[in-house]
């Protein structure tokens, strides 16, 4: 491969380069995007992923500015098709759907769109499938992310917007910029929250230390979660069942915030203590107590719509085990 600025060279699927002096100052992301021709969503999933370095030092985010002379190394991805791959066997509930949208209930263990280590078997493909319109020109900017607006971990479940058309896609993005929709979570979380209530409202980024993670930083986005205590269980250990309102929508934000505030979702391995509870046990692996259990907003016709959903079996078992300490009417 011969990069359009600076010396390169080529080692099987790395890329190496000299940062020249023309790009010195700019935005990694952009500095990458310059010399590799990707597109910066797939520099984005790279910087993510750890496989970008400056001077052998992983890049902690893609906001970081380079200087001339740095050596860029970039563990460049696989080939890969020109965009995702309708999959009819991918599973997932639509709970509405008419000519502009769909609302899926997305099963745990399902995820949303192609990334770095998730080529096939996305929520993607399986929409490809029922709603070929979806691979037209024009439903959102990304192909690879097709009238996805807002996304789910791949181990929480629940409810997810998707746009059918253009003119969905601009209302709907416009609406979660404008924090306009409703987007309501049910978590069950380590410990005993005390604050029957509370906001936690605290900038969200990249960890400068795990690239992968995202972490309170205080140069990030702005983020705020509000919370409610439905219950407090006191067996096999303390634990809380929270209700919790996303005002923005970050990477990963309810799972950032509750870990800050020494409460983290069940089952969580990446923000959680490290050790193993009884409750999160429970859980199949990589799955996390955390549902998006209400989603409202404003169709393009102009009506305020809210779908609601349940608790799935998998969490409603958790819950059943647990002995009730002091519940509070919804």
């Amino acid at each position: 491969m011969t990069a359009p600025h600076g010396s390169t060279e080529e080692r099987r699927d790395e890329l190496i380069v000299s940062i020249p002096q023309s790009l010195a100052g700019a935005r990694v992301d952009r500095a990458v995007a310059m010399v590799s021709g990707l597109p910066r969503s797939q520099v984005d999933e790279l910087v993510a992923a750890g496989h970008v370095q400056l001077d052998g030092t992983p890049v902690g985010s893609r906001r970081d500015l380079v200087r001339a002379g740095q050596l860029l190394r970039v563990a460049l991805p696989a080939p890969r098709p020109s965009g995702p791959v309708a999959d009819p066997t991918v599973a997932f509930s639509v709970v509405y759907e008419d000519p502009h949208l769909v609302v899926v209930d997305k099963p745990a263990g399902l995820v949303v769109h192609h990334g770095a280590g998730h080529r096939s078997g996305t929520l993607v493909d399986g929409l490809l499938a029922r709603y070929p319109e979806l691979g037209r020109p024009g439903v959102g900017p990304d192909p690879w992310r097709p009238g996805i607006v807002h996304r789910l971990d791949k181990g929480t479940s629940g409810l997810l917007v998707v746009a059918r058309t253009p003119e969905a896609f601009t209302s709907l993005s416009a609406q979660l910029q404008a924090h306009e929709a409703g987007r309501d979570y049910v978590a069950l979380v380590g410990g005993r929250v005390a604050s029957d209530k509370g906001v936690i409202d605290a900038p969200i980024g990249r960890s400068s230390r795990v690239p992968t993670r995202m972490a309170l930083t205080r140069g990030g986005r702005p983020a705020r979660t509000s919370y409610r205590v439905l219950a407090r269980y006191a067996a096999p250990e303390p634990t809380s069942l929270l209700e919790l309102q996303l005002e923005t929508g970050r990477t990963h934000q309810v799972r950032v915030h509750l870990a800050a505030i020494g409460h983290p979702v069940l089952g969580d391995e990446r923000y959680g203590t490290g050790r193993v509870r009884p409750v999160a046990a429970m859980l199949p692996p990589g799955r996390v107590f955390l549902h998006a259990a209400r989603l409202s907003f404003e169709h393009p016709d102009g009506r305020r719509m809210t779908w609601e959903s349940p608790l799935p079996a998998d969490l409603v078992a958790v819950v059943d085990h647990v002995a009730a300490e002091v519940l509070f009417d919804r």
